[in-house]
Parts: structure tokens; C-alpha cells; sequence
């Protein structure tokens, strides 16, 4: 019989202190949504969601304050007066991951555990040895080491003419 490999599925990061390094960052401008994707050196994935804007289409001041709190953590610079959220991609942020358990809105009789990230400070890099998906993981999600794109070697003697190999790429 064939043997078919067991994935982790999803689990809860568990409550504690975490370095995380932050692999993704999207910006929904049409919505006002900011969606940061980030590992810790375990391996373990967490997303943090901002809504920066409300129905009226106008600035939410509190997740906006939360998100500029946020970034200017992850980046370190707390003078920083706007970012690109993909600037934050392959930054580390140091953050208490807190559970929040609440009634469930599909089922009263159930609860459901949100993990939340608590008190954050900046961080150079995870602090334990992390495991290759913890560095390898970005765009994409698949958890593989993205593949480096091979360079010409330097030749000794100029090119003369049209060069036709760097022209169409």
C-alpha cells in the first residue's frame, strides 16, 4: 500500500512570547483591508488583519493607529510617516500571542479561540534556531525555497553589437 505523508494541519500557536518574520503583505486599497502573513521560527503561521477604512469609505482611526503601530514596530523606526505594507516583508517583530475564546456566531453553543498578538517590540531576527520554512516561506505560502535566478557570467571581452541575449531577457 502507498504511505501518504501527514501535513500539521491548522493549529493554534500557542500562548507565549514569539519572534515572528513577516513573509507577506497585501493592501486591498478598493477595500481598506491590510492583510500581514507571518512565521515564527517554529515554523507556525499567524495573519494579522487591519480594516483601515469603514462602509463610509473613510480612514478607521483605530485600526489605522493599530496598523502604524504595528509597522513602524516591525521597521523599528517609530518616525516613519508611511510604508507600502510590502516594505514590512522579511522584517521581524517580537509579539505576545494572547488566546481570546468567544461565543461562536454560526453555532451559541459553541466557542471558538482566536489567537491575538499583544505587546510587540522590534526584533533583528528570530532568537532560536528556526526551522527552513520559517526562512523560505514568502510570496506564495507554499513553504518552498524560491528558486534564485541564475546569473550570466562576466565575460572578459566587451560585447560588440546588439547584445541579443539581453535584449529579449
Amino acid at each position: 500500500m502507498a504511505r501518504i505523508p501527514m501535513t500539521s494541519g491548522f493549529v493554534l500557536i500557542p500562548e507565549g512570547e514569539y519572534i515572528f518574520r513577516i513573509y507577506d503583505a497585501k493592501y486591498d486599497e478598493e477595500f481598506g483591508k491590510i492583510e500581514v502573513k507571518l512565521v515564527n521560527a517554529q515554523g507556525a503561521t499567524h495573519t494579522e488583519r487591519f480594516s483601515i477604512k469603514d462602509a463610509n469609505d473613510e480612514f478607521n482611526e483605530k485600526a489605522l493607529n493599530a496598523f502604524s503601530y504595528f509597522a513602524k514596530t516591525a521597521m523599528n523606526d517609530y518616525g516613519l510617516e508611511d510604508v507600502d505594507p510590502e516594505e514590512l516583508i522579511d522584517h521581524y517583530i517580537c509579539a505576545q500571542v494572547v488566546h481570546t475564546e468567544l461565543p461562536s456566531t454560526k453555532d451559541p453553543t459553541k466557542t471558538v479561540t482566536f489567537a491575538n498578538l499583544g505587546d510587540k517590540s522590534p526584533a533583528d531576527g528570530f532568537d532560536t534556531e528556526p526551522v527552513a520554512r520559517a526562512l523560505t516561506l514568502g510570496r506564495g505560502g507554499d513553504g518552498k525555497p524560491k528558486a534564485a535566478t541564475p546569473k550570466k557570467a562576466a565575460t572578459s571581452t566587451p560585447a560588440k553589437g546588439l547584445d541579443l541575449d539581453s535584449l529579449l531577457g
